[in-house]
């Protein structure tokens, strides 16, 4: 009996972690086949994250088979599992994504604001005829999804492609479980958080300790201390005011920051935007070291200088996740799925970020009924938003995307919206062909 893994994006530096943690679960998830899929222009990098991948294997003594490609559809052939670690236009990209906004005193972030509006611009129709492909040449697969802006990367495809086999997954509720943890001074498995929201945007409103909630506890340490960091590498943490923490009652996440911090965030990723560049030029960097290591014949372990990229640790949320199908454990993992009425206050077929059983027939949503009262506002807000973004995706409308983007809880400008909009087109336009006509 075989069992398929398909990487897409397999050139990805990220790569190394997957391939860890199929290593770290061969005994309960026993994958015989690895195939790494990139395109032309990642081929040289795929060669470097291969020729690892094969040195990891054989330092595990694990009988996985592992081969790349470039043919896409060949790869996917009697494939079980379908991973997406994508990134259109590459880190180019992402600098311009980040450059341009804060070129106009906005944001410039790769998920959230007019950079992760265009991301997802560029991310979806690609993924959309890669989820066409997986429908025909292996309907059986599940696809799990860790390409950003996750969440509505993935609401876009479950509504709009005809794969319904398809989860979203993210490393900030892995972040935070980890961190209230360590602050709590217990193991991470001990800990459960429930979370309420949408990706990039959760909140943690119940904290469980071997099922005693001890929210409160976590929430006044957050308050006496200068701040829980439970940030992934990109972000910096700024910490939380105790008013806030108060008023809220609830665990926020990193990237909430960017929304309730916004002055101060942009102060800061402008300085270091004149003294470093943007983050994806950072990472440019990072990245030339990172497959400079990869390189070595004698390296045969995932670097710990990954640990420096944002995505760092996501390997034990895919994998765990496939691990649980496979073998339907049915336990509660936290990923992005269809609502299906367990937030009463959010539409039923939109994608939440929650707490769900996972089966052989996917995850199934934990009922937690109606949003907080205090960040329900904000919560249907962003849903609101993201779906405009995917109805621009889909559309290649110039105006719905200037609505996409003028909607933006980061924008909210008419007027220089659309002078941002028009910029990042213009950049982007290699990489937007569903775009054809500009606006007045």
């Amino acid at each position: 009996m075989t069992l398929k893994l398909v990487i897409i994006g397999g050139g990805s530096s990220y790569t190394p972690e997957i391939i860890e943690g199929i290593i770290k679960r061969h005994e309960s998830f026993p994958v015989t086949d690895i195939v790494l899929v990139d395109i032309k222009e990642g081929e040289e990098k795929l060669q470097i994250i291969g020729n690892l991948a094969l040195r990891m294997i054989e330092k595990s003594a694990k009988p996985i088979n592992l081969s790349w490609t470039l043919d896409r559809k060949v790869a996917l052939k009697n494939a079980d599992f379908v991973s997406t670690q994508i990134r259109v236009g590459r880190l180019d990209a992402r600098a311009k994504d980040e450059r341009i906004p804060l070129s106009h005193g906005f944001i410039g972030q790769e998920t959230n604001g007019a950079g992760g509006v265009f991301k997802a611009f560029r991310t979806i129709p690609v993924l959309m005829e890669l989820a066409q492909d997986v429908h025909t040449i292996c309907p059986d697969a599940w696809i799990i999804n860790f390409t950003n802006p996750a969440g509505i990367v993935t609401e876009a495809l479950l509504k709009h492609s005809p794969h319904k086999k398809i989860i979203g997954v993210c490393n900030i509720p892995y972040n935070m479980r980890h961190s209230v943890a360590e602050i709590l001074r217990v193991s991470p498995e001990d800990v459960r958080i429930e979370f309420v929201g949408m990706n990039h945007f959760v909140f943690g409103q119940k904290v469980f300790v071997k099922g005693i909630d001890r929210i409160d506890e976590v929430l006044e340490k957050l308050m006496e201390s200068d701040g829980l960091d439970y940030s992934p590498a990109n972000i910096v943490s700024l910490g939380w005011s105790k008013t806030f923490i108060a008023s809220t009652r609830l665990l926020p996440n990193p990237y909430h920051q960017y929304y309730f911090q916004t002055k101060d965030v942009l102060e800061k990723d402008l300085k270091a935007y004149e003294e470093h560049g943007t983050r994806a030029e950072v990472v440019q960097q990072l990245e030339e070291s990172l497959f400079e290591l990869y390189k070595n014949p004698e390296l045969r372990d995932k670097p710990v200088e990954l640990e420096k990229r944002g995505g760092a640790f996501y390997s034990d949320v895919a994998c765990s996740l496939m691990d649980s199908i496979y073998n339907n454990k049915q336990d509660i993992q936290t990923v992005n799925t269809t609502n299906n009425g367990a937030i009463s206050d959010l539409p039923d077929d939109s994608v939440v970020e929650i707490n769900c059983v996972i089966t052989k027939d996917g995850p199934k949503p934990i009922s937690i009924g109606a949003l907080p009262h205090s960040v329900k506002g904000v919560i249907q807000q962003m849903k609101a938003f993201e779906e405009l973004v995917i109805r621009a995706a889909i559309t290649g409308e110039y105006h719905d995307a200037y609505l996409a983007m003028v909607m933006n809880p980061l924008m909210k400008d008419e007027k220089r919206s659309k002078v941002i909009l028009d910029e990042l087109l213009e950049a982007h336009k290699h990489d937007l062909p569903q775009f054809k006509l500009r606006g007045n």
